[in-house]
């Protein structure tokens, strides 16, 4: 490994089919006023939502609700949390659905003791909060495997009016204090939901792998954790009750973007700023968004980056070597990953996610274009990976 990196992650993980039974303890480090934030009310069709309330209130919380937060979470909806936090008084966040949930459960706890404009101070400036201001705790009850917010800084926002959709990476603050994994949580969410969260899953660890050329233990953790996705993906697709399947996805969803595999890399996140501007413009999953854009963008990058190509349809799909030049057997690589997205439902072109040739220049604008991995994308290059991926 040849990058210098310093690493601590503070959030406090329960995982099982029993990992709610530890929310009341972890509640007596809190005070009285919790802001409960959720999606669109399958949490309470799937009676998750009745079992969390029933806990709060046995702890003797008073509890403010905050729900409607949506897949992408908007703008307006982050206005709308500050302001209800705000007039409450909140001394805490808890945060029950999927990562979006999470997500926006961050901003809300970023800029309630923000006096300025926080969306341009955090999303648009990329800034942390000052040293000295009050941030309010998190906690996330998970219902959905894929974006790994529950042990990370992560923060995605759209800017609906102006269809821009943008990420901020908080500092460990904005980390969940503690999350709840319960699988089985997980097999409540609709199949296409699953889905598109395998990919965000599987993207999130190419995002970190396909950059440099040392030797680095965390490509050997990538290589693995691929590995086992793969092998879920396909038995969770087959038997979406599988609970095996569900928890393996969980747990590598978590380690997928936990802050461990970045560690001594530069990383590449441009099929993420792709992928978000694509999702601002279609409002589709996010999940299916990446997967549109990735086979365009991973056979652009394959040339520059052909040995970890090569070490990945070798270490990943077990493609055999024999008789094949290295962009061969680097082909065959990507050449497995398109079919393993399609044996699992994933969409390839963002034209079956409802773009349109007349949207490419607005996707092209909206994307955040900076060096990363083996390329450095202009506009000019992220127009023509839209159009190979219609």
């Amino acid at each position: 490994m040849l990058g210098n990196f310093s690493y601590h992650n503070p959030t406090k993980l329960y995982f099982g089919d029993e990992s709610l039974n530890y929310l009341k303890d972890e509640l007596k480090n809190y005070g009285p006023v919790v802001l409960l934030n959720y999606g669109s009310g399958s949490v309470k069709k799937n009676g998750i939502y009745d079992e969390v309330v029933a806990i709060l209130k046995e702890a003797g919380k008073t509890i403010v609700e905050n729900p409607g937060v949506m897949s992408n979470p908007t703008l307006e909806k982050l206005h709308e949390g500050v302001k209800i936090a705000r007039e409450h008084h909140v001394d805490m966040i808890l945060s029950l659905g999927g990562g979006s949930v999470c997500d926006y459960s961050k901003g809300v706890a970023a800029s309630v003791f923000y006096d300025g404009d926080y969306w341009d101070r955090f999303w648009l400036q990329g800034k942390h909060p000052d040293a000295g201001q009050r941030i309010l705790p998190i906690g996330c009850i998970l219902t959905m495997a894929g974006t790994g917010s529950e042990m990370n800084g992560g923060s995605v926002i759209t800017d609906a009016e102006h269809k821009f959709k943008v990420g901020h990476v908080f500092d460990a603050r904005l980390m969940p204090k503690f999350s709840i994994l319960n699988p089985k949580y997980t097999m409540t969410v609709p199949d296409e939901q699953m889905k598109a969260g395998i990919y965000d899953i599987m993207n999130h660890i190419f995002e970190q792998y396909f950059s440099d050329f040392d030797d680095n233990t965390s490509d050997y953790l990538s290589e693995g954790l691929m590995r086992s996705l793969i092998v879920s993906s396909r038995a969770a697709v087959k038997n979406p009750q599988d609970y095996e399947a569900r928890s393996n996805i969980m747990w590598t969803a978590t380690w997928a973007l936990n802050t461990l595999l970045k560690c001594g890399k530069t990383q590449d996140w441009m099929v993420h700023m792709i992928g978000h501007s694509v999702g601002a413009w279609t409002h589709a999953p996010h999940g299916f968004c990446l997967a549109a854009v990735s086979m365009a963008y991973y056979k652009r990058a394959m040339k520059p980056g052909l040995a970890k190509f090569v070490r990945f349809a070798k270490n990943v799909w077990n493609v055999c070597p024999d008789g094949k030049t290295d962009e061969q057997i680097a082909e065959a690589g990507l050449e497995a990953l398109k079919n393993w997205m399609l044996e699992i439902g994933l969409p390839l072109t963002i034209s079956e996610l409802g773009a349109t040739e007349e949207m490419i220049p607005g996707i092209t604008q909206g994307t955040i274009c900076y060096p990363a991995g083996y390329m450095d994308l202009k506009p000019a290059d992220v127009t023509e990976i839209l159009k190979e991926s219609m």
